[in-house]
Formats: C-alpha cells, structure tokens, sequence
C-alpha cells in the first residue's frame, strides 16, 4: 500500500472535514453547508465515509480528503500529503535516490534565492539604497509593509551580488541558474539586477523564487525586468502574491486580478489582501484554474484607456478563438465566456478611474476601491457598454453592428434567466424590442460528424454489446482513473483528439474533476499543463515538471496500459474514460437518492434537479459506450 492510501485509511474524513464544517449525521453519512460558497440555507454538502469522499451538489465539487484540504487551505499535493502524512503517522520515503539529488539541488537553489532576498533587502537600508526606500515611501508604502513582502535595492554596481554570493561559497553557475547572473555573447558575467527596486516573487508555497525589478534610473529599459525562466520559476504558472492571498480570497470568497507588484502591495497595506497579478504575462487558463480552487468570484480591475481594455481582452482568450474584426479592435469576449462556463466561474471586469492605480486608490480611500469593485460588471455588459460608448446609437448601422457583437455572446450563455436578462439590457441600449434581437440567429455552426470506424471492426466491437455492470468500489474508480492516465501520459495529444469526439457527442471535454483522487487530478493537470506550453514536446514537459511525490502513481498508470499496442490508444482512452465517468454518475445517483428519503422540503428541490441532470448524462454515456467505436478497457 502507497502512502496515499495508507494515510486515507488511517485517518477518518469526517474528523478532518468538520474541523471547519458543522455536520450532522444522517444515516451512514454526514451532511452540512459547503465551505467553499455562499450558501446558509440549505445544506448540500455531503460526508461519504465508507468511501472516504465529499461533494457539495450544490456548486457540484468533489474528491477525497487531499483535496478537501488543498482546497480548504490553499496548499498544493506535496503540502496536504506531507501534513496528512504526519497527522497520520506514516512515514514518506525517498523512492529513488536519484529523487533526493534532485530534491537537494531544487533546495540549494531555494535557499540561494532566500539569501538573495536578505542581501536586497540589506541594501534598501543603506545610503545607496535611499532612491529606492524614497521611492517607495512616496508610493505610500509604510517599513511594515516593505519588511512583510521583503522588498529590497539591487545595487549600481556590475557585480556586487556575484562576489557576495561567490563568498558565500555558491558558483556562477548556481548563480546563473537563478537568474541572478547574466551573460553576454562574449562570455562576460555581471550582475542581471543593477540600480533597481526588488520584489520577490514567491510560489503559492512561500518559497522565493525569482524577481521583479522596477528601474530607479528615469532612462532605465526596461522599466520592468524580471528573472529568467528557470528551474524553479516559471512566471506563466504564478501569481505575484498568491502566497499571501490565498486565505484572504478564501475568506472573501473574491480575488481580484490587477496588474502589477505595487497594486498588490498597495492593497494589501491598504486591508484588500485578495489581490494578486500575472506579472504583465497574458492570464493563462492554468492560473485561472488555479484561482478556481479558492474562488469562483473574480474580479479583473483594468485600466479603463482603450489600449489596455483590448491588451487585457486579447490576453484572456485562452480558448484561442476570436470575434470579428472592427475597425482594429479584436473583442477576443467569447473565449473568455467560454473559459467561464468550463471554470463555473463569475468573471468581472472593473474599470479603474482614469489615470490612477489600484494601489494609489485604495490608499487614499479605501471605500473608493470598495466602489470600484462593487462597480465590476459580467463580461458581456461591459463589452456591451465598452463598444456602445465607441459608437451613435442613433446610427442604424451602429445598433446593428453592436447587436451583432453582442448576440453571438448571449448565446454562448447556458442559464436561461441570466440569457434573458442581457437580452432585456440589450433591448434597452438599443431602444430595440426584445422579439427583433430573437429574430437575429446566428450562423449554423457546422457540426463535426463522427468518423465512422472500419467495418471489421465495428461489427466486431459492437458484437459484444455494452461493458457489463460492475460493482462501484474505490478500488475499481482508481483502476478506470489509471488507464486513462495512463494513455493520456503514453500519448498527451490524445486529450485533443479525445477532447473533439466528447463535444460532438455533447460531453463535456476532459477535466480534473474526472478523476476523484487527488493525485490523479494532478497528473492530468500536468498532463493539461504539458500539451499547453510550446517551449518542450509534451512528454519531455512532463518528465521535467511531474513532481516526485507523483512518479509512483504515474508508474503505476503506466503500468495498468502497459499491454495496448499504440494503434489502441484512442479508442481505449475514450472507453475507459466513458466507463469511469459512468461510474462516477451512478455512485452520484445512489447518493443523491439517499439523501431524498431524508431530505426537507427546500433541500429536495435541489437534489430533485442534480438527480435530473444526472440521468440525463448517464443516458449519453450509455449512448457513447453503444456505439462500437472503442476497443475493450486495458487490462
């Protein structure tokens, strides 16, 4: 038995999970509110103990006790499994030896970043380091404050961080893996950061891993500069001051996403410590998904100049599929609406007051940063206000250019009522009734038919009809998990391929919340992770950044598919995937039917409906797994 499975067998996640849950027992399990959304009403959030499991059905998450508590307290797999594991009495080994070098370089260069933020932090308070400390008060920044985010002074000079760290007994070449050292075509090494205020950037573990630089010098370019990529840092994946944010958001239940290192700080000097920044980089899917895990609410606070409204618009397209072109204005909206129903996030968007920043406002009033956020708008209002204010409404042609770039926007929105409500706006700005915005449509979309498989072997598979039923345990759960993992860490672009024929079967693509172990979670989201970076083919991505707590189980995901020859891939990976999800919706069927023999009347509206839409998926699950197109589960 792993460590996993030994720390969930020794500890009872009804003790973990009402440390902070009020639960009471009904039947075999326990019930009370979710913690992680707004909701006192009526309680939807249920304890399964006999397999070790929670789900709220209510905003429909779920897992075991890992992710309960990475969830609950902001910490990623190693944390909960190094906590756990203690609370837990079991003991974590070094699998490998070569786990241990590996671990022991990473920490060498952890503890030389430590070192670095203590040198800057030294030269802030020395004579050549007032610029920097005046700069800094002048943005209103208190001692306190500058001593909590560690914010320190490179000096001017080429190379007094390399001779103080080579006394130090650290080489250049750790020194250039950190990016603290540069080096020229020539060969020439000096000091990366010269004359400049620095920030930290630290993980959502606390641990330093790289700088923000900020020049003193009013000619200085860049203006910015920041570390390297490097082993440890990776600003793609990070957001400045999550580190401190995490149980703020959590407690707020909002994050707020600004720009920048001084708007945090600012506002977290100012009593707003749930805002963080991508550090100028484009808000990538992972980041958001990342925030999902403390919050669904979020808030982008932007510049209101109309540069920085298209910059921001462009950067959070992340599904890569744009709107139409006008006048050189690309409203890259629809992708961020789509970003938003896969996360089931409330994305808004603030503007800020001309010409000042978050920073700047919260500490000169914070009930007018409070105004800011209480002004943020759902996506397709502001795009709606943002492009009615760039144009005559009393032009027929401009109404009917707005309607259609909102339209199509309207109806990528699912709920009903919210549907009808940016309708009835619409109908409004433009002094339009709502039945002639109904009579627009958009243009069909053209619909991908399913390539029909080989007659040999269609018959064939079709011939042993459907899998038969089988018994819904953890043990056979985590079996179906591995083999998709399996295939999917065999061959990561299948999760496209994969992705294409669950949508034109109308299912919902591939998601971490497929798999109900934490561990497995995470291997598909390096897996996520892997197939969406370009610097790396994807299986050597995973190699480098799977941590080493997580090699074993990817081990053994390997291992479940060891015995399928390359050509099996594909429909293997979509069976066991159907198979899994399959399982997954009858164990929710059985709960949801045990908790209406007990339920009030308020709370059986609610499971009423989950048990609804449950049916319905399981319905086209079986629909999938009768088609004949897959090859039978790998052993």
């Amino acid at each position: 038995m792993d460590a996993v499975e030994e720390i969930k067998n020794r500890l009872d996640i009804v003790d973990i999970v009402s440390e902070t849950v009020d639960l009471r027992r009904t039947g075999k399990n326990y019930i009370g509110f979710c913690p992680f959304h707004d909701n006192k009403h009526t309680p939807s959030f249920v304890v399964f103990p006999e397999t070790g499991t929670w789900r709220c059905f209510s905003c429909n998450e779920g897992g075991d006790v890992f992710t309960f508590v990475m969830k609950r307290e902001g910490w990623d797999f190693r944390q909960a499994l190094e906590r756990l594991a203690e609370r837990a009495g079991v003991p974590l080994e070094t699998r490998k030896p070569e786990d241990a070098a590996r671990r022991e370089a990473y920490q060498r260069l952890y503890d030389l970043m430590e070192e670095a933020v203590a040198f800057y932090r030294h030269h802030l308070h020395t004579p050549a380091g007032k610029q920097a400390l005046d700069y800094l008060h002048k943005r209103g920044l208190t001692d306190e404050t500058m001593e909590t985010f560690g914010l320190g002074y490179a000096p001017n000079a080429w190379e007094a961080a390399r001779k103080y760290f080579r006394g130090k007994g650290y080489t250049d070449d750790d020194l250039l893996a950190v990016g603290l050292l540069t080096q020229r075509d020539d060969g020439r090494i000096y000091d990366r950061f010269r004359h400049r205020v620095m920030f930290p950037i630290r993980d959502a573990r606390g641990r330093a891993v790289g700088f923000g630089a900020r020049t003193l010098d009013p000619d200085g370019v860049p203006k910015y500069l920041n570390s390297p990529q490097t082993e440890i840092f990776d600003k793609s994946r990070l957001l400045y001051g999550l580190d401190r944010a995490g149980k703020a958001i959590r407690r707020r239940d909002q994050v707020v996403i600004v720009e920048g290192y001084m708007d945090v700080i600012g506002l977290h000097q100012a009593g707003f410590p749930n805002a963080v920044s991508p550090m100028g980089v484009a808000l990538n899917e992972g980041q958001l998904r990342t925030l999902k895990r403390y919050t669904r609410h979020m808030v982008l606070a932007l510049d209101p100049d109309a540069a920085g409204i298209r910059a921001t618009l462009r950067s959070m397209e992340v599904a890569r599929e744009a709107l139409r072109e006008a006048d050189g204005f690309r409203l890259d909206a629809r992708g961020l609406l789509q970003q938003e129903s896969r996360l089931k996030a409330d994305l808004r968007v603030a503007l800020l007051p001309e010409g000042q920043d978050p920073d700047e406002i919260a500490l000169a009033d914070p009930a007018a940063w409070e105004r800011v956020l209480a002004s943020a708008q759902p996506i397709i209002l502001f795009v709606m206000h943002t492009r009615a204010a760039e144009m005559d409404l009393d032009d027929p042609k401009a109404k009917a250019e707005l309607a259609e770039a909102v339209l199509p926007l309207i109806y990528e929105v699912a709920n009903p009522i919210e549907q009808k409500t940016y309708l009835q706006k619409l109908s409004a700005l433009l002094r339009v009734d709502e039945d002639t915005l109904l009579a627009w449509q958009p243009p069909p979309r053209r619909r991908r038919r399913p390539r029909a498989a080989a007659p040999s072997t269609a018959q064939s598979e079709a011939a042993a009809g459907p899998p038969a039923a089988a018994p819904r345990t953890p043990a056979l759960l985590t079996g179906l998990s591995r083999q998709v993992l399996g295939l999917l860490l065999r061959a990561p672009h299948l999760r496209f391929r994969t992705d294409r024929w669950l949508r034109s079967r109308e299912m919902p693509p591939l998601r971490a919340d497929d798999f109900p172990a934490a561990p497995h979670r995470l291997l598909y989201e390096a897996v996520l992770t892997a197939t969406e970076q370009e610097d790396r083919e994807p299986q050597d991505d995973l190699v480098l950044r799977l941590p080493a707590e997580l090699h074993e189980e990817a081990d053994r995901c390997l291992k479940a598919t060891a015995a399928l020859k390359p050509a099996q891939y594909a429909p293997a990976l979509r069976h066991a995937l159907l198979r899994l999800r399959r399982e997954q919706i009858n164990r929710a069927l059985d709960e949801l039917r045990f908790l209406l023999e007990s339920a009030a009347e308020d709370e059986a509206a609610l499971y009423q409906r989950r048990l609804m839409e449950a049916i319905r998926q399981r319905g086209r699950l079986d629909r999938a797994l009768k088609e004949g197109l897959h090859l039978p589960a790998a052993p």
